[in-house]
Parts: C-alpha cells; structure tokens; sequence
C-alpha cells in the first residue's frame, strides 16, 4: 500500500516532526485519463512552509489530514493517459509520497535533455527557472552588472550566480560558514561574504564600495536592508524568497527604505509559475550551459520517504548546499 506524508497540525513557528504524520493511503482504480507514479525522487522547498499556514497565498494552503504535495520524479507504472505509457519519466506536483495516481495532464515528460532526472528538480526545473527568469526577466539584470545575490549556496542562489556569470556580470554571493563560502567562490563569484563572520551590511560594502545594480533576494532582513543600503542609481531587485522571516511572525526589516526613492529602486516580487510558458526558452539556455559544463549542479541528497520531514526541517537549518532533494 502507498505512503504519504500528511500535515498532522499547523505548526507555530518553527516546524516539528510533530506536525507530520505518515500514513498509508489506497489509491484509486485508474480511470481514463490518469496514471499511476512510482516516485524516484522528491524535492523539499522552502515554499512550503507558507503552505503550511491557513493564509490566502499565491498557492492554496496545505490541509490539517490530508496529505502534502511537492515536486517529483517518478516512473509511470500504469497508464490510461494519452502520450504516458509505463517506462516515461514525469514531473509532477504528488510528491511527500511514494506513489500516486494523478491525470496524466498534471504529468509532464521528461524533455530529452541527456541529464539525469533529478536534475529537473532543480537546475534544470521550476529551481533553475526561478533563478534564470528572476535575474533576466524580472531583474533586467545584464553584462557588466553587479549583482548580489543571498544565499548564494542555495538551490535557487547556486544557479543565479552562474546564469549571471555566464552573461558577463560580475557577482557577490553571500553564504554561511567557510564551506559553503568556498562552493559558491568554484561557482565563479567574483567575492563572497560570510553573513555569520559579520554584518552583512559591513562586509557588503567592503566587497563592493561602488554598490550594486541588481539584487536576488533569496533571504530578507539584514541582506535587503544591505542591499538598499548599497544600492546604485536605477538598481533592481528580484524578490524571490525570505527565508528569514518564514518561521517568524516579524516582518522583514526595511531600515533603508527611503533610498528606494532617492535611487530610484525597482523592487519586484516575482513567482515562477508566471514563467511556464516560456520554458523551451530555459531549456535552450540551461541545457546547452549544462552539458557543457558552464552551470554545475549540486544536491544535497536525503535518502528515504520516511526522512522527508528532516530534509524539509534541514533548508531552516542550512544543511542543504545546492538543491534539497529526497531519493526513494
């Protein structure tokens, strides 16, 4: 019988192993249109903790007994679906699970890419695709900028310093602690700074006196009060994520915010949802940098469905360098 991982209680602040339950689940006959997954991989994002919450959002909330739901790979091992036949390798949104029956149009093949599929759950999926299209569509970032980027060892940050890289800009990427410092310094940045040796703000404006023109916020708090704070004319911010404040009821602090006016600051929050139609447009890009080595990939690997919850509590703890992912 399948296993799936359910929301137990909606937690408070940070989350516990208490909020989780894992339950077997019968999965329904196939009907015309549908197919059932044997998930391979799983991916864990910080996303999901605003699900977590019963506040209207740009996705619904997840529901207290019912199960979770997050990107998978998986095998298709029965098929009534026009296009999917058993063998095909799909994307999809059923994961926290090991297996599941879902229409077949919420199913997407694998692109024939020649790259491993765990990779198009992170440089080569919705991860990749965040960083390409909030650095170039969203921040408007081009050769010769600067660009800082927080969490630089991230999934998401991980892929904007080398997509910036591989388009001429010269990069900052902050991170936390000497490794990781030294994964996004074999990246290609320019410089880096450790957020835990010091001020962000301090140690910014020592890397980069001239400021900045372009921000990818993964994080929040200090890194986007630094950012203004070191902001040139006409700058522009990508917001994708604050980390910092999702297991907090404070809000982000904006210390600097009246320099949003004097240098004339763009700041735009973007979802990458907004970005699916242009996806053959990553691939032409993504691909290619891949294979040849131009963007590197790199995963932190947690083995086992029944491990799900600690690899999800481990993106609040920085245990993840390149993309979180689950193996079944």
């Amino acid at each position: 019988m399948a296993r799936a991982w359910h929301l137990k209680s909606r937690p408070s602040g940070m989350p516990t192993m208490d909020n989780f339950e894992l339950k077997h689940v019968e999965l329904p006959p196939l009907g015309d249109g549908q197919v059932r997954v044997r998930n391979l991989w799983l991916s864990v994002d910080p996303y999901m903790r605003g699900r977590m919450n019963d506040v209207k959002s740009y996705v619904p909330a997840f529901e207290v007994g019912a199960p979770l739901e997050g990107g998978a790979i998986g095998e298709v091992v029965e098929s009534k679906a026009e296009g999917l036949k058993p063998g095909d390798l799909v994307q999809h949104m059923n994961g926290w699970r090991d297996e599941a029956v879902l229409p077949g149009r919420l199913a997407q093949k694998l692109p024939e890419l020649g790259a491993a599929p765990e990779l198009f759950l992170g440089v080569l999926g919705v991860t990749g695709a965040t960083a390409y299209f909030g650095l170039l569509d969203t921040a408007q970032a081009k050769e010769g900028d600067i660009v800082f980027v927080s969490a630089a060892a991230g999934a998401v940050g991980s892929v904007v310093v080398q997509v910036a890289k591989a388009k001429g800009m010269t990069v900052i990427g902050s991170a936390g602690g000497a490794d990781k410092c030294e994964f996004v310094r074999s990246l290609g940045a320019d410089q880096v700074i450790d957020y835990k040796a010091g001020p962000v703000l301090k140690s910014l404006a020592a890397a980069v006196p001239e400021g900045v023109d372009v921000y990818f916020d993964n994080v929040g708090g200090d890194h986007l009060d630094a950012a203004l704070a070191l902001a040139r004319n006409n700058a522009r911010f990508a917001i994708c994520g604050m980390i910092e404040g999702y297991n907090s009821g404070h809000p982000t602090s904006l210390r600097f915010a009246m320099r949003i006016i004097a240098a004339r600051i763009r700041l735009q929050g973007f979802i990458v949802f907004d970005y699916f139609p242009r996806m053959a447009e990553f691939y032409a890009d993504m691909g290619p940098w891949l294979a040849n080595g131009t963007v590197k990939s790199r995963e932190t690997v947690v083995d086992g469905l029944e491990n799900t919850p600690e690899a999800f509590l481990g993106l609040f703890k920085g245990e993840n360098t390149g993309k979180m992912l689950v193996r079944l």
